[in-house]
This record gives structure tokens, C-alpha cells and sequence, in this order.
């Protein structure tokens, strides 16, 4: 395992595990086993800015973190050591071939566009280095699930979801932010960086190990397809011949 806040004093370890939930804490050390450890990062739809700080502090390299800025306002004190930047994931302004990783998570949904994000993605990446990216399910049966919002909440989404369904609504495009197939994601990432592998079985039994048992009967049994309520790709770019 790569990182684990390698290099790291107890006290910057202790405050960066307390703002830091079990699902991140899982994607991290999931990307940790399957990539090189990086000496830079890029944290496309970064948000807040909070989950590029916990990538500089697993990781201790230098972060940088992209967002449009429309829905959160960076929160930079908190996000140190990560650098944030407002920019369009779609047209970056980074020279190609910059970062050892390039990481997204529920980005790629809210992008009109988005193939244009992933070859962006692909061109800033170096030709050795690696990328995760993680959206919505789009064939999931209930969302919201590990979200820390009230029940009554995640009960509302998932029937304003349902309308976006029977309304045959049920696109990003149309602002369902629904998110992907795994199959569609994983052809998409594979289109823009050469090869890719979903993930998202290992992730949900690592995230969930009591109920091992449980998950790994809905993959044999592809019942996944509609019970993961995301999907998670990653892998090394391969340069085109």
C-alpha cells in the first residue's frame, strides 16, 4: 500500500482522518494497490476543495484541484496543502502530460460535454500515469444510500429520480445528473485513456466487508447491475500506437 498518510506527523494524520468518511478512506486505499505512488494529482470537480486535501495528505504530493466554482465555494484553509483552481474540466489550461494521476468523483454527470472532459483528462496525464474515475450508477434502483443526509432526504431524491424515469427523463443531459452505466463508463474511459478496469465489485466489498457474503452473491448472481448505486473505473493511460 502506498499511502496511508505516509510522512505525516500524528497530529496532521489525526485531523485529516477526522473530517475523512469511510468511503473515501476505501476509494484511497483501493487506488493506493493499483497505481504507482504518484508526485502529483489532479482533482478534477474537486468541490470544496476538502477530498483534494485528503489526496495531499494520503498521498504527501502536490494536489491540485479543479472546479467550475458554480456549486461550492473552496474552502482553501481547509483544503491546504492542495492548490484549488477555478477552470473548465473541458478545456484545461495545464500543459499535456502533468500529472502521475488524475482523479474524478461524481463529476462527470453535471458536465454537458463530458467526453470532452475525459480526453482532457487523458491529454494532461502522463503516458505512464493512472486515473480513477467514479460517477452515479444510471441503472441503480435506490441512490443516496451512503449519503450522510436525513432518511426523509434520501427518500426525495429517490422519488424525484423515479419521476425523471416515468417522465423519460432520465439523462444528464436533461439534468437528471443520473450518472452512467458501468459498461458506458468503462467504454468511455477506455476510449479516452486506451485501457481501464471497473472496480466498483472490489470497492463495495471493501467498503461493506460484514456484509461480504450479501455482495458478492448480487455480482455472481448480476443483480450488482442495479444495486451498486455507483460505478468506479481505474487505470493506467496506454499511449495510441
Amino acid at each position: 500500500m502506498t499511502g496511508n498518510f505516509a510522512g505525516r506527523s500524528e497530529e496532521e494524520t489525526a485531523k485529516f482522518r477526522a473530517v475523512m468518511d469511510e468511503k473515501t478512506d476505501v476509494l484511497l486505499r483501493l487506488i493506493s494497490e493499483h497505481v504507482s505512488p504518484p508526485a502529483s494529482i489532479l482533482i478534477v470537480g474537486c468541490g470544496s476543495g476538502i477530498e483534494a486535501g485528503l489526496f495531499a495528505h494520503f498521498f504527501n504530493c502536490h494536489v491540485t484541484g479543479i472546479d467550475i466554482g458554480a456549486d461550492y465555494e473552496f474552502q482553501r484553509t481547509e483544503a491546504a496543502p492542495a492548490e484549488l483552481l477555478l477552470m473548465d474540466a473541458r478545456s484545461m489550461s495545464f500543459a499535456d502530460e502533468t500529472f502521475d494521476l488524475v482523479y474524478s468523483f461524481h463529476a462527470l454527470e453535471h458536465i454537458q460535454g463530458y467526453r470532452r472532459a475525459l480526453a482532457e483528462m487523458s491529454r494532461v496525464l502522463k503516458r505512464t500515469g493512472s486515473y480513477c474515475v467514479g460517477t452515479p450508477n444510471s441503472e441503480r434502483l435506490v441512490g443516496y444510500v451512503q449519503t450522510a443526509e436525513p432518511l426523509v432526504k434520501k427518500i426525495r431524491y429517490n422519488l424525484r429520480d423515479l419521476y425523471a424515469r416515468l417522465r423519460g427523463r432520465w439523462s444528464n443531459e436533461l439534468g437528471a445528473h443520473a450518472g452512467f452505466s458501468r459498461l458506458t463508463l468503462l467504454a468511455d474511459c477506455v476510449a479516452a485513456f486506451g485501457a481501464g478496469t471497473d472496480i466498483s465489485d472490489k470497492y463495495y466489498l471493501s467498503l461493506y466487508p460484514r456484509h461480504a457474503a450479501l455482495i458478492q452473491a448480487s455480482v455472481v448472481s448480476g443483480l450488482a447491475r442495479w444495486i451498486f448505486p455507483s460505478v468506479y473505473i481505474i487505470g493506467r493511460k496506454h499511449a495510441r500506437s
